[in-house]
C-alpha cells in the first residue's frame, strides 16, 4: 500500500514524470520516420505518385534529432543550483510541463520550416535539461539512505516506460490518424501530469501538510536533519571539480549516454533501414529493449540495497560491481549484435545490452547522493551536461556514416558505442567511490561538530565544579 507513504507517492509521480520527460523526447524518434518516408499518392488525374512531407536528408535528420540536445546541454547544471534555492519539485514540474507545451506547437513548427522545428526542440531542451539534477535535489530531501538505490531506480525507470509505450504508441498514432497526432496526444498528456505533480508533491516533508509525523520524523532522522532546520548552502567548487570520484561518475554517466542515446535517436531508423521492418513494426520491435530495462531498473535498484542492507557489499562495492559488470556486458553485446546482423539475433543483442544498463543506474546514477547529498543537484548537474554531449554528437555522427544506409556503416555506428562502453569500465572501476567525499558540506559540518564537542564538554565540566563549590 504505497499510497499511504507519501515518499513513494513521490517516488510514483517522479516515476510518471520521467516518463513524460522520454515520452515527449523520443516520440521524434518514430514520427521524424513517417515524416520522410516515400508514401504513395493518387493524383486526380488517376496517375500513382511517390511524395514526402518533408524532404530531408539523413544528414539533415541528423541535425534534427539531435537540437533537442543543442538546448538540453545549456541547462543541467542550473537545474541543480536552482533546484537547491527554489526547490527541485517546482523546477522539475514547469521544466516537464513546459516541454508538453512546446510539443502541441511541434506540428505548427515542422510545418513553418525546418529552422522554426529546429528552435522550437532547441526549447524544448532547455526546460528538460534541468529535470535530472531537480529530482536529485528532491531524493536529497525525501530519500532516506537506505532506499537511496530503489526509490532512484524506480522513478528513473519512468524514463524507460516512457520510451516503451511512446515508440510504438507513435508508430500506430502516425499511421491511423497522421504523424501530427503523435506530438498532439503526448502534449496533452504532459500537461495532465503537470497539474497532478504541482498538487500532490511538496518540497520536503516538513512542509507537506498530508505526511503522518511517524514517517516525517523518520525520513528527518535517517537524513540528520531536524524540522525548520533551513540551510543556505556554499558548495565546496574546488574539492567538486578536483575530485577523482567526481569524474570517474561523469565518464561513467557519458559512456552510457553515448550507447543509449545513438539507439534511442536511430534504432527505429536502423530498424527500417538495416532490417527492413515496416513503420508500425518498428516501433513495436524499437520498444522492446527499453521495456527490457524498465523491468530490470526495479530489479537492480531493490538489489543494490539489500547487499548494502546486508552488508554484503560496501556501497562503493555496489556502485562499482554494477556499473562495470553492466557496461562490460554491453560492450561485448553490442559487438556480437553488429558483428551477426541478421534481425532475430541482433535485436536481441540489443535488448540484452539496453537492458543491463539498468544496472549502470544503480552505479553512476545515484552515485551524486553517495559523495554529497546536499550538493548532489549540482553534481547530477555537471555530469549530465557532459552526458548530454552524446545527444548532440551521436546522432549528427551517425547520420553521416549511415550516408548510404549500408550494413557496415551501421555496423561502425555499433563498434563505436562498445568501444566508448569499455572506456568508461575501466575508468569508473578505478576512480569509483561510494563513500561521503572530505571536500562535501556533510563532511565539513561533521568536523565542525567534532571541534565544538570538547569545548561543550569543558564547558559542562567548569559549571558542574563550580555548582559543587557553590554547594560546599
Amino acid at each position: 500500500m504505497f499510497w499511504k507513504r507519501r515518499r513513494y507517492i513521490v517516488v510514483f509521480m517522479a516515476f510518471l514524470g520521467f516518463f513524460n520527460v522520454y515520452s515527449l523526447r523520443v516520440n521524434l524518434s518514430v514520427a521524424i520516420v513517417a515524416m520522410t518516408e516515400n508514401r504513395t499518392v493518387l493524383y486526380d488525374n488517376g496517375t500513382v505518385g511517390y511524395e514526402q512531407y518533408f524532404d530531408w536528408s539523413s544528414s539533415l535528420q541528423g541535425y534534427v534529432l539531435s537540437s533537442f540536445f543543442y538546448g538540453y546541454i545549456l541547462t543541467p547544471f542550473l537545474g541543480g543550483f536552482i533546484s537547491n534555492r527554489f526547490g527541485g519539485n517546482y523546477v522539475f514540474g514547469v521544466g516537464i510541463g513546459t516541454t508538453a507545451v512546446l510539443t502541441l506547437l511541434t506540428p505548427l513548427a515542422a510545418k513553418a520550416g525546418v529552422a522554426v522545428l529546429l528552435a522550437i526542440r532547441i526549447v524544448e531542451g532547455i526546460f528538460e535539461g534541468v529535470t535530472f539534477p531537480c529530482i536529485h535535489a528532491v531524493w536529497s530531501r525525501w530519500a532516506p539512505p537506505t532506499e537511496r538505490s530503489r526509490m532512484a531506480s524506480i522513478a528513473f525507470a519512468g524514463n524507460y516506460a516512457g520510451t516503451v509505450v511512446a515508440m510504438p504508441m507513435s508508430g500506430i498514432l502516425a499511421n491511423a490518424w497522421g504523424w501530427e497526432s503523435v506530438f498532439y496526444v503526448f502534449g496533452v498528456i504532459g500537461c495532465i501530469w503537470f497539474v497532478a505533480w504541482m498538487f500532490f508533491v511538496k518540497t520536503s516533508p516538513e512542509v507537506d501538510k498530508w505526511i503522518s509525523t511517524r514517517e516525517k520524523e523518520f525520513i528527518l532522522e535517517s537524513l540528520g536533519r531536524t524540522e525548520g532546520e533551513q540551510q543556505k548552502i556554499k558548495h565546496p567548487w574546488k574539492g567538486i571539480l578536483t575530485s577523482v570520484a567526481v569524474w570517474a561518475l561523469v565518464v561513467s554517466h557519458f559512456s552510457e549516454n553515448w550507447g543509449f542515446y545513438t539507439l534511442l535517436t536511430q534504432l527505429p531508423t536502423f530498424l527500417k533501414d538495416a532490417m527492413h521492418f515496416e513503420l508500425e513494426k518498428t516501433g513495436f520491435v524499437s520498444a522492446v529493449p527499453y521495456l527490457v530495462m524498465g523491468i530490470l531498473l526495479f530489479v537492480s535498484g531493490y538489489l543494490a540495497d539489500w547487499c548494502q542492507l546486508k552488508g554484503y557489499l560496501t556501497t562503493t562495492q555496489v556502485r562499482r560491481y554494477f556499473n562495470c559488470g553492466a557496461f562490460l556486458a554491453q560492450t561485448v553485446f553490442m559487438i556480437v549484435g553488429a558483428f551477426i546482423l541478421e534481425p532475430g539475433p541482433t535485436i536481441t543483442c540489443i535488448t540484452i545490452a539496453v537492458g543491463l544498463g539498468a544496472f549502470a543506474w544503480s552505479g553512476f546514477a545515484v552515485n551524486h547522493l553517495d559523495l554529497s547529498p546536499k550538493s548532489a543537484g549540482v553534481l547530477m548537474g555537471i555530469s549530465n551536461t557532459f552526458a548530454t554531449i552524446p545527444g548532440i554528437v551521436s546522432p549528427i555522427i551517425t547520420g553521416y556514416i549511415t550516408s548510404n544506409k549500408s550494413d557496415e556503416e551501421w555496423k561502425t555506428v555499433f563498434y563505436i558505442a562498445a568501444g566508448i562502453y569499455l572506456v568508461g569500465c575501466v575508468i569508473y572501476w578505478f576512480g569509483v567511490s561510494g563513500e561521503l567525499q572530505p571536500w562535501s558540506i556533510e563532511a565539513q559540518e561533521r568536523r565542525e561538530q567534532e571541534k565544538q564537542q570538547p569545548k561543550a564538554i569543558e564547558s559542562l565540566a567548569y559549571t558542574n565544579k563550580v555548582s559543587m563549590e557553590d554547594e560546599m
